[in-house]
């Protein structure tokens, strides 16, 4: 098992709530970076560490290179927030959030689209394979 799971998977029912309220004050259909700055207010309201874009050391055959990342939200080091507004989730947008949380060990992910008028109906969980055995 990773050792950040269980605490991610904690987090993640907190992080749910403060997407939530995100949602009931802003409603569905606003631009995804206003959903970012809120919820990221939100999760600093609730003592919730979390950072938004971050550079990461990636090495490959050798080489170790420095490239920022352009995910959402991290929380707390361990979950991984990846937000849409977006008519239907595709498959690359689930893709993009599982790169994400391979290339920075994350062991749980939520996908989470702003664009649905009842906001449980946008989560989608995503568990970095193995994380949870």
């Amino acid at each position: 098992m990773h050792p950040l799971f269980q605490k991610a998977d904690t987090l993640s029912n907190t992080v749910i709530g403060a997407a939530i309220e995100v949602h009931r004050l802003k409603g569905p259909g606003l631009i995804e970076s206003i959903y970012e700055k809120c919820l990221l207010r939100e999760l600093f309201l609730n003592k919730i560490q979390s950072v938004n874009q971050k550079s990461v050391l990636i090495e490959y055959k050798g080489i170790t290179f420095e490239e920022p990342l352009r995910f959402d939200i991290l929380v707390e080091n361990c979950l991984l927030l990846e937000l849409k507004c977006v008519q239907n989730v595709l498959p690359i947008h689930k893709a993009q959030l599982l790169s994400y949380m391979k290339l920075l060990n994350i062991p749980l992910g939520l996908l989470i689209n702003f664009h649905e008028m009842k906001i449980v109906d946008g989560i989608h969980r995503m568990i970095l394979p193995g994380a949870n055995q």
